[in-house]
């Protein structure tokens, strides 16, 4: 089943490479008493991942923080290696959280897993991205197709809050 607005995210654990090395989050802790937003890509350097979706997020990060969001977040169904080697090629450190969904155990407990094999991917997530207030989805965007970025993109989330 898919989540869907009013849902409360299930509890998951994310890596992220830091510069202490390897940390994990927690769900509950991410989302804890905070407004949210996260985007999930199909795969870090991925062509419309890194060129489209993703640049949207840090050019508008000002923006959306200043609508009163806490924190922003990009998750993807990658090592928390190539996380943290996106985070510095995409210049967004300190501007963006880069979790690793590792084990894509988070993007199937929403429902949002997709098999992308043929694009030789294997199962990654669907595009989407969401607003999250205290653990609770109160947006929700899903692109029709992982090469588009229209939905689910900084302009379109922006004008949700």
């Amino acid at each position: 089943m898919t989540i869907a607005i009013g849902d409360k995210l299930p509890e998951a654990t994310f890596k992220e490479k830091t510069a202490d090395g390897m940390a994990e989050t927690k769900v509950s802790d991410l989302f804890a008493g905070k407004k949210v937003v996260l985007f999930a890509v199909p795969g870090a350097f991925t062509p419309t991942c890194h060129l489209n979706h993703l640049p949207g997020y840090i050019e508008n990060r000002d923006a959306i923080l200043a609508k009163g969001v806490d924190e922003i977040a990009v998750v993807s169904v990658n090592d928390a290696f190539v996380m943290g080697a996106w985070e510095k090629a995409t210049n967004g450190t300190g501007k963006l959280r880069y979790l690793s969904d590792w084990d894509a155990g988070f993007t199937k407990s929403i429902g949002m897993e997709a098999d992308l094999s043929a694009g030789t991917l294997g199962i990654r997530s669907k595009r989407y991205s969401m607003i999250v207030e205290d653990g609770t989805v109160t947006a929700l965007n899903i692109e029709d197709a992982p090469g588009q970025a229209v939905a689910s993109g900084a302009a379109a989330l922006l004008d949700q809050l």
